[in-house]
């Protein structure tokens, strides 16, 4: 029987040309931007500005989803309700939402003549500005609370069914659980909550894009793209890009000391009966807060599709050609992604701990990339291989599958250990290896989770609003892009109408590849 964990070879043959391929996607693009710059150009003022806003909206949206999720996430673990499992899993759409989707939405209900300000008129108050900071974090909480919704719900759940229970027994209200139970749980979790919101937020673009509003609400990442669009220094979008992984390694770092260690122990895996919710107000309060949160939710979604239907059957030309454009570069991301991602996640799976982790966080590494250097580093590199111009939708799916697969990393790897810890074994006591073992062991078990992280890579490659910008001519634009242009040249109607062709295509995309194309998939 072969050693368990694989040996140091065996992995690095497996796992070693993604992480190569990853760390020259990242840090090697970076490298190829700086070698063809013209000189360095020092940080202004104008950058500095651009830092200052980045750091101060991230850790403003980051703050505010992690807070407000807090009370969300604990009425929906201590409540069961008709309806709980449909709002459950509402909470993932943000996750395939198109940008550019939801500032449309959100336009609809806090812009200038948005529902709210409409209201707000009425009573004889002046309007609420939604650009600049104000839009920029109320996009990014709308985008990231149903993340930290989701990551505190399961650390709720997490917490023994045998602490309720003794609790109870002990005759605790509502203010001794939360003191002995909930809040151990919030300082241990929190943190990491935090640091994955505030990782997004610190790498947006579109968000800044579309409603920044103006010099003093520019962030890195929209310093980036005017330096390579407008001004093309090489020198300074690399040191921004530098700046911006420099941001988000030292912030990756801060969990590892904010974080506190779990003191609560293990349990039965029994389910979990809230005795300390009981009450009526305690009933009402959670109903109001799952209350606001939907209509938080659902309301831009729902303000798309109404302001979008009338104007779908009548959309120009252009805007169908940009959605085939768009199909193409999703489904061509996806099976990048799926590609790079599974040898990855299995030697990740099979290696030694210390192996292990280190490809890991090679994986991780597009969490902390600009997109733009990203793409413009592949752009350089291909430049003297083929016209520009042609390389535009090919670059843009690459550096796509690149930036989702960190996600489909954390769909796959506990799956892929799951197989290895319960199979692995009898495999290589059959002598079970390469093809055939992934034909008959591992791919039967990493269905689900393959179409899974395959649909969101789909969804979020049809939405993407960044490399595109940079070199598409007005001829091979993509959906997304094609939307921020009619919107830039204000018709909104149809703005509103590629809004829901792209809404229904991310989704149908996502449900295709991620349920519809499962033999056993329920209709």
């Amino acid at each position: 029987m072969a050693d368990r964990p694989q040996p140091i070879a065996r992995t690095l043959a497996l796992g070693g040309a993604p992480a190569a391929l990853l760390v020259a996607l990242t840090l090697g693009t970076l490298v190829a931007v700086l070698a063809r710059a013209r000189g360095f150009s020092a940080i202004g003022p104008a950058d500095l500005a651009a830092i200052r806003f980045t750091l101060w909206q991230a850790s403003l949206s980051a703050l505010l989803s992690a807070l407000l999720a807090i009370p969300a996430a604990r009425a929906l673990a201590r409540r069961r309700f008709p309806g709980r499992a449909l709002l459950i899993a509402l909470l993932g759409a943000p996750f395939i939402l198109p940008v550019i989707v939801a500032v449309i939405g959100l336009l609809a209900i806090f812009g200038r003549a948005g529902v709210l300000n409409q209201g707000i008129v009425a009573l004889g108050l002046p309007p609420v500005s939604i650009y600049g900071l104000n839009g920029v974090v109320l996009a990014h909480v709308f985008f990231n609370l149903p993340l930290a919704i989701r990551l505190l719900l399961q650390a709720w759940l997490a917490i023994p069914a045998e602490r309720f229970r003794l609790a109870a027994s002990l005759g605790m209200g509502p203010a001794e659980v939360a003191r002995f139970l909930e809040r151990p749980m919030l300082r241990e979790t929190l943190p990491g909550v935090f640091v994955a919101v505030f990782l997004i937020c610190l790498t947006s673009f579109a968000v800044a894009l579309t409603l920044g509003g103006g010099p003093r609400a520019t962030t890195v990442e929209l310093a980036i793209y005017q330096a390579f669009r407008f001004d093309f220094d090489l020198g300074r979008a690399a040191l921004l890009g530098s700046v911006q992984v420099a941001l988000c390694i030292v912030a990756s770092a801060m969990v590892l000391r904010l974080a506190a260690p779990s003191a609560l122990g293990a349990g039965l895996d029994r389910s979990v009966a809230r005795w300390d919710a009981a009450g009526g107000w305690l009933r009402a309060q959670d109903a109001i807060v799952l209350g606001l949160a939907a209509m938080f939710l659902i309301a831009p979604l729902a303000a798309v599709a109404i302001r979008g239907l009338p104007a779908l059957a009548g959309l120009p030309a252009p805007v169908w050609h940009a959605a085939g454009r768009s199909l193409a570069v999703a489904c061509g991301s996806a099976m990048l992604t799926i590609g790079i991602a599974l040898p990855l996640v299995l030697a990740i799976a099979r290696a030694r701990p210390g192996l292990a982790r280190l490809l890991e966080t090679l994986a991780m590494l597009p969490l902390a990339t600009s997109a733009l250097v990203l793409g413009t580093g592949l752009f350089l590199i291909l430049r003297p291989l083929a016209d520009p111009a042609t390389l535009a939708l090919p670059i843009t799916a690459c550096t796509n599958a690149v930036l989702a697969l960190p996600f489909a990393l954390r769909i796959l790897l506990p799956a892929a250990r799951t197989v290895e810890a319960d199979f692995g074994r009898l495999a290589d006591s059959l002598g079970m290896a390469g093809w055939t073992r992934l034909r008959l062991m591992t791919l039967p078990r990493l269905a689900r989770p393959l179409r899974f992280a395959g649909g969101l890579a789909a969804a979020l490659s049809m939405g993407d609003l960044g490399v595109i910008a940079l070199f598409a001519d007005p001829d091979g634009a993509t959906l997304p892009l094609q939307l921020y242009r009619l919107m830039a040249a204000y018709r909104m109607e149809d703005a509103a109408g590629a809004a829901l062709l792209l809404l229904v295509l991310s989704f149908t995309l996502f449900w295709l590849i991620d349920k519809g194309g499962r033999p056993d998939a329920p209709t």
